[in-house]
C-alpha cells in the first residue's frame, strides 16, 4: 500500500461523499495505491449511513464507528493503528483541506526524505474566534517548542509510516504530533503551504475552547524528560527541600544550645516563625519525594491508556 488517509468523522454526512470522490479522483490521476480510513467519532447525524453506502462504492474505504464521541485525537490513534500504507497522511472531513495536495505530499516524504511534513494555510477562510486562537496557539508552541511551524493544529499533514507507529496520541496531543515526533527521534520535520477552503457543510467545531490545549504541552515537555524516570525530579526536589528544611531547624536547635551555654536568654525555638518554615519544608520535601516513589509505581504498571469503545468496523 503506497498510501494510507486517516479522516476523522464528526457530524459530516454532507461532506463525505464529495471528499471521497476528490480523493478518489486524485489518488486515480496519479496511480497512488490508497486506502482511505475513515474513523466516525461518535456522530450524531447519518455520517456512518453515509460512509456505509460509499463502501458499497469504494472498495478503498475502510472504516471505524466509536460508540461514543471520544474527541479528535482517538480516531487519529485507531487510524495510525490500521495504517497500512508507506505514507500516512491526515485530513479533516469538512473539504477545507484539499486533497489535490496530496502528491505533493506524499513526493515530500518519499524523495525529499521527510519524516513528517505539516500542512500550512496563509491563507485561511475561518471567522476571527478560530483565527486569533489559532495564531496566539502556535506562536506560544513555537516558543516552547522550538520547532518552526506556522500551524501545528493543521488537519493535513503526511508522515513515515513509522512515524505514526511510534506516536501516541490521546487526549489534546493530536494538537502536538510534530513536538511527540521530534521527542521521539524524527528530526526532519517540514512544512508545506496547503491551499484552505471556506467550510461548505455544518459549523467549526473549534474556536476559543482549543486553548486549553496549551496545557498538554506542559504535559509533553514534562513527559519527554521524565515521563520514565519522574523520580529524578520529584526526588531532587523533595530531597532539596527536606534538606533545606532540616538545615533551618538545626542552625535553629544549635543556636539555641550555643545561647544556653553563654547563659544568654534565648527564647524557645518553637517560639521562632522560621521553626515552622523549616518544618513545613520538611514536610513538603517528603512528600515530594513520595511522589517521586509513587510516580515510579505507576510508570512501571499502568495499564493501556487509549481504550476505546468500538461499535462498527468495516474493512
Amino acid at each position: 500500500m503506497d498510501l494510507s488517509i486517516v479522516i476523522p468523522v464528526f457530524n459530516e454526512e454532507e461532506s463525505l461523499p464529495e471528499l471521497i470522490s476528490w480523493i478518489d479522483r486524485v489518488v486515480t490521476a496519479n496511480n497512488i495505491r490508497t486506502e482511505v480510513l475513515l474513523i466516525d467519532d461518535g456522530s450524531r447525524d447519518n455520517s456512518w449511513d453515509v460512509i456505509t453506502r460509499l463502501k458499497t462504492e469504494k472498495s478503498f474505504i475502510r472504516a471505524i464507528r466509536f460508540r461514543r464521541n471520544y474527541g479528535k485525537a482517538a480516531p487519529l490513534y485507531c487510524g495510525f493503528d490500521a495504517a497500512k500504507g508507506k505514507v500516512v497522511i491526515t485530513m479533516d472531513a469538512d473539504l477545507q483541506d484539499s486533497p489535490d495536495e496530496i502528491p505533493e505530499l506524499c513526493s515530500m516524504i518519499n524523495e525529499k526524505g521527510y519524516d513528517l511534513v505539516s500542512g500550512w494555510k496563509r491563507k485561511r477562510y475561518d471567522p476571527i474566534t478560530k483565527t486569533m486562537p489559532s495564531k496566539l496557539y502556535n506562536y506560544i508552541v513555537r516558543l516552547l517548542t522550538g520547532i518552526k511551524l506556522h500551524d501545528f493544529n493543521c488537519g493535513l499533514k503526511a508522515y513515515k509510516n513509522k512515524v505514526v507507529k511510534s506516536v501516541e496520541v490521546y487526549g489534546d496531543m493530536h494538537r502536538y504530533i510534530p513536538v511527540l515526533a521530534k521527542k521521539a527521534g524524527f528530526k526532519n520535520i517540514g512544512e508545506k503551504e496547503v491551499q484552505h477552503y471556506k467550510r461548505k457543510f455544518g459549523v467549526s467545531k473549534y474556536g476559543w475552547g482549543r486553548m486549553k490545549g496549551m496545557l498538554d504541552i506542559l504535559t509533553i515537555l514534562f513527559i519527554a524528560k521524565y515521563g520514565k524516570k519522574p523520580m529524578h525530579l520529584f526526588g531532587s526536589m523533595g530531597t532539596l527541600m527536606f534538606i533545606l528544611g532540616f538545615g533551618s531547624a538545626l542552625t535553629l536547635g544549635i543556636r539555641k544550645l550555643y545561647l544556653m551555654a553563654q547563659h544568654v536568654p534565648a527564647e524557645r525555638v518553637t517560639d521562632n516563625a522560621f521553626f515552622y518554615i523549616s518544618l513545613t519544608a520538611m514536610v513538603i520535601g517528603t512528600q515530594l519525594f513520595t511522589s517521586g516513589f509513587l510516580g515510579e509505581l505507576i510508570t512501571r504498571n499502568s495499564s493501556e491508556r487509549n481504550h476505546y469503545l468500538i461499535d462498527e468496523k468495516i474493512e
